[in-house]
């Protein structure tokens, strides 16, 4: 009966996105947000773990301050006493949506509300939910606020994540990068940003399934746990790769055609800032490999009867890290 009401919370959310992302009007898709967002606080929360209570009242006060400001914006826009005024509001309407997301600088929330969560929950945050803003964030175009948004994206999540050891947090500002990406593929073409919301989608899935399996959550835990199965070890140490955006894994192929779309539209600046502030999001995963790579705890050996026997976990790393090579294949024979 427990999980039938989370079950039930889950449909609701995703209706939630559904009519948020499929509304002709503001006001139908300010409703789809406050749906997802009343069904996602259920699942969030906890009675018997303090900290996802507290995660999910953060997330709960920050999506409707950004709510109530997107209302407040909406009306002002759908009125014409303020025609003059017509682009601020625009832009207020587009940093509560940013807010929504949890993208830089409106990021305060997004690492503290990934903290407090379980690794299921945190994938909801990293994927699912990002869904309903981005689509709002397409009827734009690129412009000045949407640039600095990029660079304040890739460059305080690059900053900030170098210092972590938490890995829900070294997530949460990869995921900030990333929707740096992921934005600058919005604004120019829709169907660069879908195959590259999919591949790190499938990315995360990845990860979170071995912290899941595993239960980890610090970066001290890594090193004990990799020493039992080096298939273990490859797979995570290749999909923090491809997560990074290193040429030969799957990660790589949205990040070039992100850059090769930017190019083809003389927004070269932008991209040669998107790829050096990047390295800084490859270098701080560069080290969580390493040093599983290198370092070996033999003394913590709790993790050693944990047998990895997930066909699930392997067949979807497979999809992962072999899909450059078969999306390679297909553009080449068709």
């Amino acid at each position: 009966m427990l999980y039938m009401h989370k079950l039930i919370f889950m449909i609701s959310m995703m209706i939630g996105t559904f009519i948020a992302i499929s509304s002709y009007s503001w006001l139908g898709m300010w409703m789809g947000l406050e749906i997802n967002l009343l069904s996602i606080i259920p699942l969030f929360s906890n009675s018997k773990n303090m900290m996802n209570n507290e995660a999910s009242m953060k997330y709960f006060i920050t999506q409707s301050l950004a709510s109530t400001i997107m209302l407040f914006s909406i009306i002002i826009m759908s009125s014409n006493f303020m025609d003059n005024w017509e682009n601020n509001f625009n832009m207020i309407f587009n940093s509560s949506v940013l807010t929504k997301m949890g993208t830089a600088p409106f990021h305060f929330w997004f690492p503290e509300v990934m903290e407090g969560l379980n690794w299921s929950n945190c994938l909801l945050l990293l994927t699912w939910q990002k869904i309903a803003p981005m689509i709002l964030i397409m009827y734009n175009n690129m412009t000045m606020y949407f640039s600095l948004i990029i660079i304040f994206s890739m460059l305080i999540s690059g900053i900030s994540g170098i210092n972590q050891i938490s890995l829900r947090k070294i997530l949460a500002y990869s995921s900030i990068n990333h929707i740096g990406w992921m934005i600058s593929s919005l604004l120019f073409m829709e169907t660069i940003w879908i195959i590259y919301f999919i591949i790190y989608s499938i990315t995360s899935i990845n990860i979170i399934l071995i912290f899941k399996k595993f239960n980890i959550f610090y970066l001290k835990q890594t090193f004990s746990l990799m020493n039992m199965n080096y298939t273990l070890k490859m797979f995570f140490i290749f999909n923090f790769m491809s997560l990074g955006g290193l040429p030969p894994f799957l990660g790589f192929m949205p990040k070039w055609l992100t850059i090769q779309l930017m190019i083809e539209n003389n927004f070269l600046l932008i991209a040669i800032f998107m790829v050096m502030l990047t390295l800084m999001t490859l270098y701080f995963y560069m080290r969580i490999t390493f040093s599983t790579l290198m370092i070996n705890m033999n003394e913590m050996n709790y993790f050693f009867n944990i047998k990895m026997n997930s066909w699930i976990i392997i067949m979807i790393n497979f999809l992962s890290l072999l899909g450059l090579l078969f999306i390679t294949l297909i553009f080449n024979f068709y």
